[in-house]
């Protein structure tokens, strides 16, 4: 039994605060070639993943986020140098449970390499809009996508907080 795996698994948290530090080239190929390996419907990979540092294309996308969100001043990515969207490919029966597979593994890969992560919703709202639909040609993403989320990654700003107990009845047992 991988005990290492399952603490990993069991110890993962979302993070909203961030340190200003990138995070290391190492770190980020460790984690999105985690992501790459998550499992897809019929194994088609019908999601993508498109890996942003540079602070001008965070800042927009957290402006437009926060637009979605209805609170124009909120910082929805919490300050994280990294952000990772993940889209995937309508024509896939199973593109959206195949995109979450990804951010799940995206997550925690995070938490294995000592990262801070959060999953952030509305993806899906940006990118149908015109400003992400530009956006996406800009990076030469062609295609009907559709956002799944963005995995913001960075150094924990402050203590990570310990898990919620785990609700009753959460496990049903048929045997």
């Amino acid at each position: 039994m991988n005990q290492e795996a399952l603490k990993v698994l069991e110890s993962r948290r979302s993070c909203r605060a961030y340190k200003p530090e990138q995070i290391t080239e190492e770190e980020l190929q460790a984690v999105l070639k985690a992501g790459t390996y998550a499992p897809t419907g019929r194994g088609r990979q019908a999601p993508i993943i498109v890996a942003v540092q540079d602070k001008e294309t965070i800042d927009t996308l957290n402006k437009m986020n926060a637009q979605i969100m209805g609170n124009p001043e909120a910082n929805p990515f919490y300050g994280a140098p990294t952000v990772l969207i993940v889209l995937s490919d309508k024509s896939a029966p199973t593109y959206f449970y195949d995109g979450c597979c990804v951010m799940d593994n995206l997550l925690n890969a995070a938490e294995a390499v000592g990262l801070g992560s959060c999953w952030i919703h509305r993806a899906k709202e940006e990118f149908e809009s015109a400003e992400g639909k530009a956006m996406l040609a800009k990076w030469g993403i062609e295609g009907d996508y559709e956002g799944i989320g963005h995995c913001v990654l960075g150094y924990w700003e402050g203590d990570k907080p310990e898990a919620a107990a785990r609700k009753d009845n959460y496990v049903y047992y048929v045997r």
